[in-house]
């Protein structure tokens, strides 16, 4: 079962939204408790087997796993320690049956490839692919602790523009190098983004889960693998190129980034639709719901909604075309609007 966030309302599995409010449902707490301790699936049981006995492991002879701190439904992470400098780092150690997925394999190898070339401070970036004694695959990645976009949106319900515009900056900064390297992320969500806290107790975001990118530049083996993107994808969050199949470039990235934008300032998505399918359809062929109509308690300003409005275009040509250009449109938007731009600054606001 799924409940609305808001208003407590309870819906089927197969609901996205609540019918009365617009807000993102979530699963139910009995629910995920059910999930945990029920009896695991086949695949999880596979990774269980094996992974559960990772704890204590050096695993090629340098990453010390220390404790799990996390599952899905295929595959594990672990918090481990780089015993040749002291260094945390997080272990994904995939199920067996993922490991012997070829087609799943063959995205990962993809993925880790092009991790080293990923790094940045806003991206969380593959380091090392490896296999166990077992026989399971494992990643490495930086250890990123936080707290998950998603979450936050759930708790807090909306996020104060000031601090979107922030988290939507660093977000902007991870995508754009990967975009320099010709990689789409492709599943931008809140699941995906991390909201982490440095040691001066300020806030900044960090993409998570390159692993259904892809270069611009594919291969005929790796046009095949990607062909079935709306499948790989999260349908709340794809571009209406992505959902019609189309060829994909930077601006379905900044399509997702705006949508979750518009989700972070008003704790709903810009479409009406009780299912997925009914989503999908909406943003094929209605224009999204203005973020002043949205949420009418909230002042926005007329400038912030415009930028939306632009970055969700379902022509990927009227949309902005890098990251930065709408993030940087988004923060000039709410700049102006506080009094903090040129005319705030003429008449000493």
């Amino acid at each position: 079962m799924k409940r609305c966030p808001a208003c407590r309302t309870e819906y089927a599995d197969d609901a996205q939204f609540c019918t009365k409010d617009g807000t993102r449902l979530i699963d139910k707490p009995d629910a995920a408790d059910v999930r945990a301790t029920a009896a695991p699936s086949r695949a999880q049981s596979d990774a269980g087997a094996t992974g559960s006995q990772l704890v204590g492991q050096v695993l090629d002879g340098r990453y010390r796993v220390e404790r799990k701190v996390g599952e899905g439904g295929m595959s594990f992470v672990y918090l481990a320690t780089d015993v040749t400098n002291q260094e945390r780092c997080a272990i994904k150690v995939l199920s067996a049956a993922l490991s012997k997925d070829t087609n799943a394999m063959a995205r990962l190898k993809r993925e880790a490839s092009l991790g080293m070339r990923l790094a940045h401070p806003n991206v969380c970036h593959i380091m090392r692919l490896g296999e166990t004694e077992g026989g399971l695959v494992y990643v490495v990645m930086p250890f990123v602790e936080g707290e998950i976009l998603s979450d936050r949106n759930n708790r807090l319900g909306h996020i104060a523009l000031d601090q979107t515009v922030s988290l939507v900056r660093d977000m902007a900064a991870g995508l754009h190098v990967a975009h320099e390297l010709k990689i789409v992320h492709r599943d931008l969500k809140p699941e995906n983004i991390m909201v982490c806290r440095r040691a001066d107790g300020t806030e900044y975001a960090v993409v998570m889960d390159f692993g259904l990118a892809k270069e611009r530049r594919a291969g005929a083996e790796l046009q095949k693998l990607t062909a079935t993107g709306i499948i790989l994808g999260t349908p709340e969050f794809m571009s209406p190129e992505q959902l019609r199949g189309k060829p994909l470039d930077p601006r379905t990235d900044i399509y997702s980034l705006a949508l979750l934008t518009y989700e972070m300032l008003t704790g709903r998505l810009p479409f009406q639709g009780r299912t997925q399918q009914e989503m999908m359809i909406a943003r094929l062929r209605s224009e999204p719901i203005p973020l002043r109509r949205a949420r009418t308690d909230i002042d926005f300003p007329e400038p912030v909604e415009k930028v939306l409005l632009k970055a969700m275009a379902r022509n990927p040509d009227e949309r902005y075309q890098t990251t930065i250009e709408f993030a940087d449109a988004l923060a000039a938007a709410s700049d102006a609007s506080s009094g903090g731009g040129l005319i705030g600054r003429l008449f000493g606001r």
